[in-house]
């Protein structure tokens, strides 16, 4: 399993390694707090801000990717193993759950899946939940980082009208109208807009390979799937679009994990509104 995962394989396989991504950007200790009521058995927790994220510096956005070593540690702190199949969800569309996903493949983990309707589907099927946090024994996890899934600021500058941005923020922000987050609206220069949310069914699932894959065919116009850098507010909703690409079969897509939150700390970046 390595896109979306169904509730019912989850339930069938309690073997599998699960991690509750529930995050609030508003409340950022929300998500933890939820986690500590009732969490799917099984699942350890994944905090964005201090597990999945580097410190803040002013410079590098609001949720930079943490030095791969440290993220490495904390892989082996939760006990992974090489051959585990690893199962994420969280509380809202599936963003949170994304990001994890994609760092775990980042640093080699290919056996990693998005639980498809997330915690809601779980609980609204009346599985069964706990407040019981399970032990692992730690591991030396062997993770080593792959080159070229993730690109930065500069590259992302210097292709500028070369290779497609595609942003997964709402429309709003991306066109500069509303910027309820960040200090500043707009978009970087360029950029496509395919809102995140887009990826799922009005039943809060994620909507089948064709339709995923004409829909981001449509949205690039021919550009090649393996040119696209992918970016939002912080590097979290991207992630999101990397996933349903990758159910799309449309694969090599880009994280630019600082994106709109780091690419405005340096003013002498170009913006667009409109």
């Amino acid at each position: 399993m390595n896109t979306i995962v169904a509730t019912e394989a989850l339930a069938r396989h309690p073997e599998w390694r699960v991690f509750d991504c529930r995050h609030d950007l508003g409340k950022p200790e929300l998500g933890e707090q939820l986690y500590g009521q009732s969490h799917i058995p099984g699942a350890r927790y994944a905090h964005l801000d201090r597990d999945l994220s580097a410190p803040k510096t002013g410079k590098n956005g609001r949720h930079p990717l943490p030095d791969p070593a440290t993220f490495i540690a904390w892989l082996g702190a939760q006990g992974l193993k090489p051959a585990d199949q690893v199962v994420c969800y969280d509380g809202g569309n599936g963003s949170m759950a994304a990001r994890l996903w994609w760092m775990l493949r980042w640093v080699g983990h290919d056996a990693v899946a998005v639980l498809d309707g997330g915690f809601a589907k779980w609980t609204k099927e009346g599985r069964p939940v706990t407040a019981e946090v399970p032990a692992f024994a730690a591991t030396e996890y062997p993770g080593k980082v792959r080159a070229g899934m993730a690109v930065d600021a500069d590259h992302v500058l210097r292709n500028l009208g070369k290779q497609a941005v595609v942003d997964a923020r709402a429309p709003v922000r991306w066109r500069g109208e509303k910027e309820p987050i960040d200090p500043e609206a707009g978009r970087i220069p360029g950029s496509l807009n395919r809102f995140n949310s887009d990826n799922l069914t009005p039943e809060g699932v994620h909507k089948g390979a064709a339709e995923l894959r004409k829909e981001f065919e449509t949205l690039l116009g021919g550009r090649p799937a393996g040119e696209v850098a992918h970016s939002c507010g912080s590097g979290v909703a991207a992630c999101h679009n990397l996933l349903a690409m990758e159910i799309a079969g449309l694969k090599g897509g880009k994280l630019y994990a600082g994106s709109w939150s780091e690419w405005i700390a340096d003013p002498a970046r170009p913006r667009e509104r409109g």
